[in-house]
């Protein structure tokens, strides 16, 4: 049996459940502000459920996110809060490793409009600065072109930090990534940067399994954590979009997504977890499922 990293579900989506409130493009940063521990108690409830890394409130917190809704001057308050709530919810629980999350520039799932890697890098670069000596590793999440999977490892270059790449391939073709590249164009930025795992996110469980195919071709760790929506639509693709365009599965329930994370470990990953619509009840069940199988949960 093997030793697994269980990773945590869905940050802003849980958020929006336990606070009731009509989510906004800037919901999960705003709630920081808002609402104060609440963020600390997500955290602390996927590390109750099982997960062993608590992934920080960051990945919508950049620059050009900010400053379209007059909030550029709150990007430093906003990332010392995300540490400070997740190292809360670490202290409070008492173990558990923290994660750096980086999300995409300029917009989920939207390659076309993110910059160059020149031009990422420095941006990326800040954010992992403000981390440093904060978190144990470096997440970049939801990647969806070779281009911006470059621009954020350019970013961890120098980070001294163990740097893990996941990427969002397409809803219903798991070989390629949203930008409509094959999994395999990725082997020159991964030779070039070497990040210590990759992983495949914020896409339908369906897709995955054919993705880790390739993943698994590189030769690193890899796992993955998919989401619970029908899929992304168009109405998510344009200019500052809500949750609101998309739709939760009714299906996916925690046994059904447990089975979707047990055939990625069937496969070989080492690290599984869940994106948005995943929420503490389907860890636990991951959690229960891989001890009963008779795996280590690290």
């Amino acid at each position: 049996m093997s030793e697994i990293i269980l990773l945590d579900g869905s940050i802003g989506q849980e958020l929006v459940k336990r606070a009731g409130d009509a989510p906004t493009s800037l919901w999960s940063t705003s709630v920081m502000m808002q609402r104060p521990g609440l963020v600390a108690a997500v955290h602390g409830a996927y590390l109750s459920a099982g997960a062993t890394i608590a992934s920080t409130n960051t990945y919508p917190i950049h620059r050009d996110r900010l400053a379209p809704a007059g909030l550029e001057d709150q990007f430093a308050a906003l990332v010392e809060c995300a540490l400070s709530e997740a190292e809360t919810a670490r202290r409070d629980f008492g173990e558990g490793h923290i994660a750096g999350t980086l999300g995409p520039l300029g917009a989920s799932y939207r390659p076309d409009i993110c910059p160059p890697p020149e031009v990422a890098a420095p941006l990326y670069a800040e954010l992992v600065q403000m981390m440093q000596g904060r978190v144990d590793l470096l997440l970049i999440e939801s990647a969806a072109s070779v281009e911006q999977a470059e621009g954020a490892l350019l970013g961890c270059a120098d980070a001294g930090l163990p740097v893990w790449l996941s990427v969002t391939v397409m809803d219903d073709d798991g070989t390629r990534l949203r930008s409509g590249e094959r999994l395999e164009a990725l082997g020159d930025v991964i030779a070039r940067y070497q990040p210590d795992a990759l992983l495949i996110n914020c896409t339908r469980p369906e897709a995955v399994g054919a993705g880790l195919i390739t993943l698994r071709g590189f030769g690193l760790p890899f796992g993955a954590y998919a989401n619970g929506f029908d899929h992304i639509t168009e109405g998510f693709l344009k200019d500052a979009p809500t949750v609101d365009a998309l739709t939760a599965r009714r299906d996916l329930t925690p046994s059904l997504y447990a089975d979707f994370a047990m055939s990625w470990v069937a496969q070989g990953a080492t690290i599984v977890g869940g994106c948005c619509e995943v929420g503490p009840d389907h860890i636990r069940e991951l959690a229960r499922r891989l001890d009963a199988a008779g795996h280590t949960i690290v």
